[in-house]
């Protein structure tokens, strides 16, 4: 059953891993480097809140110095 059912604003690994266009294994081992959204456990999943992935998303976007430079 899918998390995002009960509540739209609530992502699990997989969906979060196919928005960003990486597999979920890559999702992990950013979430257990620290470099990726922050997430909460519930039960066996892990769950990423919307807004919380927008926020890191605007925060990857403000540390890429390349993407700025060809947005100037």
């Amino acid at each position: 059953m899918s998390s995002t059912i009960a509540d739209p604003s609530l992502m699990d690994t997989k969906e979060l891993a196919d928005f960003l266009k990486i597999s979920p294994a890559a999702l992990r081992q950013l979430r257990y480097r620290g470099r990726a959204p922050k997430g909460f456990r519930r039960g066996r999943n892990t769950l990423y809140r919307r807004a919380e992935v927008d926020r890191w998303l605007a925060a990857m976007e403000a540390g890429d110095r390349l993407a700025q430079r060809a947005a100037a």
